[in-house]
């Protein structure tokens, strides 16, 4: 992750920083995700059922797609410089476009919208991220995910 100033961070604001590595979700990663979660609707699991949907294919989660998220942008988002840790502290939006078919490969894409300084050492980081999928004009979703940065 790169690290930055904190007096530069808010030059990075309307920026986009970067694009992760293309990730292939397969039906392994689908399934897993289905038995941490408890949530094995057929059109995730089942291949045969799912052929009958609209789909034509299982398809990801999208709670499985939102949660690479810290994953695929770990290499990107940019952190201030004497970071202590950084933790989760939620999503302002997140809307699906369209479903993750399985086989397919995303990757994202991290802009920087808002540096604020909350307290004293605590910066509240929010990007945009945009879960991009291979050969397709539509996304798979659009979220907003914010980062709240102990220095």
């Amino acid at each position: 992750m790169p690290l930055v100033p904190v007096a530069e961070l808010k030059d990075y604001v309307g920026k986009e920083l970067g694009k992760s590595e293309w990730l292939s979700i397969d039906q392994e990663r689908i399934n897993q995700f289905a038995e941490c979660t408890g949530d094995h609707q057929f059109i995730h699991v089942d291949p045969e059922k799912a052929k009958l949907t609209p789909f034509g294919t299982t398809i990801a989660h999208g709670f499985l797609s939102l949660s690479l998220i810290p994953m695929l942008m770990e290499k990107i988002m940019i952190l201030p410089q004497g970071l202590k840790m950084a933790v989760n502290y939620g999503l302002d939006s997140v809307r699906f476009v369209q479903p993750v078919k399985v086989d397919s490969k995303v990757r994202l894409v991290v802009t920087l919208i808002e540096a604020t300084e909350k307290n004293p050492g605590q910066w509240l980081l929010k990007a945009r991220t945009v879960l991009e999928i291979e050969g397709q004009e539509k996304p798979a979703y659009i979220a907003e995910p914010l980062t709240l940065c102990f220095v």
